[in-house]
């Protein structure tokens, strides 16, 4: 019977996870991952910054525990507080100071859950490990889920095809219906828990709160980039992204703007009147810190700009320095420096890069 350690989050997803596996009939072993230390979250003064004093890791690691005792597997805890800081979280301020959006996700998924995470469960002499994300993967390639309205291979593109070696995505081939319907057959108390959205380490507090505890707070001018005119202030460049319009600090008829860039330098956030200006839309992206997953190098294929977004046709050229030029000829909204940029070949997701420079006409566009 083949030995096989699952990430156990104390969510619905990996909870189905072991079973399915257990069901199959692996030696199922839980493990569960903290990844963030509950005195972080506090203020500068050292109070408390979560609503009720309540960490939500730790009710995470409650469910886990009733999910594991059902299920009949044990659960093991391992800490990977130090990991998590030095690698994601000090990535994600530092990717913020530059004005950029990041996607700690991806360096979490990268750095722990496929790296940290499977030399903790070689020590429990585990074949196999496992996860809930929906996603599929052969012969160390990686492949969307059947599930397109789940599918986390995004969120995956940055790991190597060795760390994709003797990984099982249980999830990859039924539907968040079927994973919540076998969850409630199987009477298992995460069942109808919902889902974590938004960034792990801020959960459902507020972002600009959370973020102030660590990156001081430099206010500087909004500016109309088609009409070079000041329209209001905003608070610091970090709590605002490309393409944004819900909190931007704009009143009236304003409301109508639309962040369209950063300049760093001069403190100055840009925004544009319309959500079809053409301030939003770029021809060209550069992206670094290129990973492919798969060995193809095609001149062609798509790319997804963000999580939620769309595919769309691009033509790559490959540069030196783990770069490549990636142009989108039809034109594709509030591309956003600091994101990832997804490539893939029909299912087969290729790996990713992360947008650093962005053009339009060949002009790299300064106000991003």
């Amino acid at each position: 019977m083949d030995k096989v350690v699952v990430g156990i989050s104390g969510g619905v997803d990996s909870a189905v996870a072991a079973y399915l596996l257990k069901k199959e009939g692996y030696d199922v072993i839980g493990l569960f991952m903290r990844n963030w230390d509950q005195e972080a979250n506090n203020d500068i003064s050292g109070n408390p910054n979560i609503e009720n004093n309540v960490c939500p890791q730790e009710e995470d690691y409650k469910d886990a525990v009733l999910v594991c005792e059902k299920l009949g597997i044990p659960l093991y805890r391992v800490d990977f507080v130090k990991e998590y800081w030095d690698y994601v979280f000090t990535y994600f301020l530092n990717e913020l100071k530059k004005g950029r959006t990041p996607n700690p996700d991806m360096l979490c998924n990268k750095y722990i859950k496929f790296d940290k995470f499977i030399e903790e469960a070689k020590k429990y002499g585990a074949k196999y490990i496992a996860t809930g994300h929906y996603a599929n993967t052969k012969d160390n390639k990686l492949y969307r889920a059947k599930d397109l309205n789940k599918d986390q291979s995004y969120f995956l593109a940055d790991i190597s095809s060795e760390q994709l070696t003797n990984v099982i995505f249980p999830l990859g081939n039924i539907t968040k219906p079927e994973v919540r319907k076998i969850a409630e057959e199987q009477g298992l108390v995460v069942a109808n828990k919902k889902d974590s959205t938004g960034i792990c380490f801020i959960g459902e507090r507020n972002y600009q709160k959370f973020v102030s505890n660590y990156l001081k707070k430099n206010p500087g001018d909004i500016i109309d980039v088609e009409t070079g005119k000041k329209v209001g202030e905003h608070t610091g460049l970090m709590n605002y992204t490309i393409g944004q319009r819900r909190n931007v600090g704009l009143s009236g008829d304003q409301e109508k703007h639309y962040v369209c860039g950063k300049n760093v330098e001069k403190n100055i956030l840009y925004v544009a009147y319309g959500d079809d200006s053409k301030y939003l839309y770029s021809d060209q992206c550069l992206i670094e810190n290129v990973n492919l997953i798969s060995d193809k190098r095609p001149e062609k294929c798509t790319a997804k700009f963000r999580y939620r977004g769309e595919d769309y046709p691009v033509e790559l050229k490959y540069l030196d320095n783990n770069k490549i030029m990636v142009t989108y000829k039809e034109g594709v909204k509030s591309v956003t420096p600091g994101q990832a940029c997804v490539l893939y070949d029909g299912d087969e997701c290729l790996g990713c890069g992360f947008i650093s420079d962005i053009y339009k006409e060949e002009e790299k566009l300064t106000y991003i």
